[in-house]
Parts: structure tokens; sequence; C-alpha cells
């Protein structure tokens, strides 16, 4: 039986936690029941998700009322930004966000400009900082909106999202963070961020995919994303996904609980790996800040490697993402590489590995082997290439 590659995309997706299977079973053998529903059979169902709001609610230092059940991250982002545009759009048309969001975000910014919204994307720096006196300077009279990412998907630098919050809320502007990446791995308490609407993902910490949730402060204004029946206190119709949001309460309940140790377990992880690969791979850049970066995130540059190729060489032993793509012969470098101006000759051997709770010290030994060997022989034929087409 061939073994399965050694999985290091946790930041793609995570597997289900044992926890979290088990604690869905019930909701899929046994228990039907339609929350809507009066009966014994409703009831049940009912209580599921209440206890799940409540377990995501402690996740993220908040009151219960205050966790709203989405279909995952991409409709928790647009249901904060286009719901507060049009709930606030007599106050102004202005937003403000960076230009190394998520798709969830900046395309739903572009749609916002055809609604006659106008938008600020600030620049990053070389780390994937936003700087908090940009920020100062975006800010005009009818800015309604501040959308920022917690920590970012690709190099994983935590922005400075409190001191973000400190300048709109003394001008009264609305924030909102896409935590997806930083639930479950650094704490993300919404009070201590100071936000007033805040993204969590269930597939991202080792929930099922299609499940998420939206932190909305008491008193936001917020219009609805949908029209239907009075589910989710009237703010999301449609029937509930018990199923999921089941399992989303248990992943929550586990991310509070183990948070500590996961961190610091995926942070060594991680640091292993950085280590192995530094002494292993000549000509090698890692991207990210130095210390404000997710314990399990590594981004990693390799000069004169194309990644995608890399990736495919070692498909069938290591998992990871790479930071560019190529088509038709060209290079597509990310928005987030090319936000912090890495020069394309680097950006274009971009790899992301993301350590998680299952990840082994046996694990990273391998990868470091496996990259090297790999970046190795294919720098080995590069050279050997071109100096037989000299």
């Amino acid at each position: 039986m061939t073994s399965r590659p050694i999985y290091l995309d946790y930041n793609a997706t995570t597997p289900h936690a044992p926890e979290v299977i088990e604690a869905m079973r019930p909701y899929l053998e046994e228990h039907f029941g339609n929350p809507s529903s009066s009966h014994a059979y409703g009831r049940k169902a009912r209580e599921a998700v209440k206890t799940a709001r409540a377990q995501v609610a402690a996740l993220l230092q908040c009151a219960p009322d205050e966790v709203l059940f989405t279909s995952g991250g991409t409709e928790s982002n647009n249901h904060a930004i286009r719901g507060i545009a049009f709930a606030r759009r007599d106050h102004g048309r202005h937003i403000i966000t960076s230009q190394i969001e998520h798709p969830a975000v900046t395309r739903v910014c572009e749609k916002m400009k055809q609604d006659g919204f106008d938008i600020t994307y600030l620049p990053v720096d070389a780390h994937g900082l936003v700087s908090i006196a940009d920020v100062e300077r975006a800010i005009r009279k009818d800015t309604i909106l501040i959308t920022l990412m917690h920590a970012n998907n690709e190099v994983g630098t935590i922005q400075p999202i409190e001191a973000v919050t400190a300048l709109a809320r003394a001008r009264g502007i609305v924030v909102h963070s896409d935590a997806a990446q930083s639930a479950g791995k650094i704490p993300v308490d919404v009070q201590a961020l100071g936000v007033d609407l805040l993204t969590i993902a269930g597939h991202k910490l080792y929930a099922p995919k299609g499940v998420g949730a939206l932190y909305i402060r008491k008193e936001t204004p917020l219009e609805k994303f949908m029209e239907g029946a009075g589910q989710e206190g009237g703010r999301r119709p449609g029937t509930e996904n018990v199923l999921e949001v089941v399992g989303l309460g248990k992943a929550c309940e586990i991310a509070l609980q183990d948070l500590a140790a996961n961190r610091e377990h995926m942070r060594s992880m991680r640091d292993s790996l950085e280590a192995g690969l530094r002494q292993r791979v000549l000509r090698l850049r890692v991207n990210g800040h130095p210390d404000q970066r997710l314990p399990n995130t590594l981004s990693v540059s390799l000069h004169g490697v194309d990644a995608n190729i890399l990736l495919a060489a070692i498909e069938d032993k290591v998992a990871a993402s790479a930071g560019a793509a190529c088509h038709s012969g060209h290079v597509h470098v990310s928005h987030v590489l090319q936000a912090m101006c890495v020069p394309e000759e680097w950006a274009r051997g971009t790899l992301r590995f993301s350590t998680g709770r299952m990840t082994t010290g046996e694990d990273i030994d391998t990868a470091v082997a496996v990259v090297a060997e790999a970046a190795g022989r294919l720098r080995a034929g590069r050279s050997q290439g071109e100096e037989e087409s000299r």
C-alpha cells in the first residue's frame, strides 16, 4: 500500500478532528429534526445549535447572540462588507481595505464599486504589514468601513487590528476583520481586538467545509444578506445546517481548550521546517514578518526554482502550496507577493508550508529531505539546460 503524502497545507484546509466527527455523528445518524419545529425532534436540534453558538462565542469572547452561523468564510465576508455598506451608505460610501486581502474580500470590494462605493487599497511593507500611519491618512469624512484580515493566508503576517480599531472607533467607523486563518492558532478575542465584525471558517480549524460564523457586535447596523424565513434571529434565513454547526461548535471548544499547546506545537514544527530548509537549501528567503506571524505558516522562496514544477516533483511525498502559477508560459505571481514587492525571480519559486495539530517531527524531517533533494535536482537540470543552450 502506498503511503499518503505528508500534509503541510493546513492553511488551505484542515482534516476533521476526531472529536468533531464524534460530536457530529448523532446528527448524521439519529437527530435529524428541524430546529424551527416545536416537537421533540426540533427541540433536540435547536438545543444543539444553541450549544454550538455558545461554544463559538466562548472562543471569540463575545455573547452567543452576537454569533451568526453562515456557510463559511466567503459568505461571512460578503455579509459583513455588503451589509455595512448598504446599511450605512447614507453616512458615506468610502471603504478601506488592503492589497493583500483574500479574494472573498477584494472581489466584494471591486463589486461595490459598481454600486457607487469608493475603495482604498492600503499598501503593505516588505513583510506584508499594513502601516497605521497609512490607515490614518486613508480615512476620510465619508469612510464607513475598514476591512482588514487578522492574519494573511499566504505569508502569515498578523495585522495590528487593535491599533486600527482604536483609530476607527474615535471616528465612528465600523471595522471588520477576516480571521479565518487566525482562529484556533492565536487568540481571537473580539473585545481585545475591538472589531465590530469578524469572520471565521470551519474548515480552517478542524471542522467541516461549508460552515462558518460571523461575529456581529450588538447595535452594529447590518443589512440582511438574503430574504426568507426568520432563522438566526431574522438575520440569515434558511434552515440551519445543524450537523456542521455542531461540528464548528465542537472545533471552537477544542481550539479554546488547547490553544496554547497547539500553538506551541505548530510553531515548533514550523521552526524546525524553516531551520532545516535554511540549512539544506541554498538561495532561500523567508517571506512574512519574522515575529508577527502565525505560528504554523512558512512562506519560502527558492531562487532559480519554479515552485509549480517542484510541487509536481514531490506531490507523492509532500503536499504544500505555491505562491505563483504558470499559465500558457506566463508566470502569475500571487497578489500578496506582488504587494510585498518580492522580485519575480524569487516569487516564482515560492512555496507555502503550513503545519497543524497532526504534524510530527518525522513529517518535518522527511519534508526537508524531499524538498532539498528536489530543489537541488531541478537547479542542476536547469543549469545543465542553460549550458547546453549556449
